[in-house]
């Protein structure tokens, strides 16, 4: 039932004043982007003629918000439009656009595996860049330094024995 209200979600087809109230686009935004090829819809395009009404899918709506948080928050319109044409390419239909997470420090954005974790240049075309869980360091060091403690103290246990097998002897053969 929920897959069949999904796919329908994902089939429909919304009109440019559904896509502004949807994706809190501005008519000028959606009609600029379309011009400029950056969230065109995908539905149904004017192909420039007035009077034919644009239709976006869900994934368009999604790429509106996308695009639209980038640039609120400080993007430039090129690495915008760069990210977006990356995202475009690389979360084909069988991964959804939903599970793609995004990160910026203001100057490039980073794409975020969920599968393994890796994170993805999005403005240098996906070149791989990493990122370092300190609290998974400390995790494995600490595991280590147990094991090293471990092996270390039952190396010295037998040390221990070996020394009190050899007392032992010297003491028997009146050493």
């Amino acid at each position: 039932m929920f897959e069949v209200f999904r796919k329908g979600i994902l089939d429909q087809a919304y009109t440019a004043e559904q896509a502004c109230r949807l994706s809190g686009c501005t008519h000028h935004q959606l009609r600029y982007w379309d011009r400029v090829g950056l969230v065109s819809p995908s539905v149904q395009g004017s192909g420039g003629r007035p009077g034919v009404r644009r239709l976006y899918s869900f994934r368009d709506l999604v790429g509106l918000r996308v695009v639209r948080s980038l640039l609120d928050n400080g993007m430039s319109l090129q690495r915008v439009r760069r990210a977006w044409d990356y995202l475009r390419r690389e979360a084909s239909m069988d991964e959804h656009l939903a599970e793609v997470k995004l990160v910026t420090d203001g100057v490039t954005i980073f794409a975020v595996s969920s599968d393994d974790g890796e994170l993805l240049d999005v403005l240098r075309q996906g070149q791989l860049s990493f990122f370092v869980a300190i609290k998974d360091i400390a995790a494995e060091v600490k595991e280590d330094v147990t094991r090293f403690e471990l092996d270390r103290d039952e190396f010295l246990q037998m040390l221990r024995r070996v020394e009190e097998d050899v007392n032992e002897e010297l003491r028997a053969t009146g050493f």
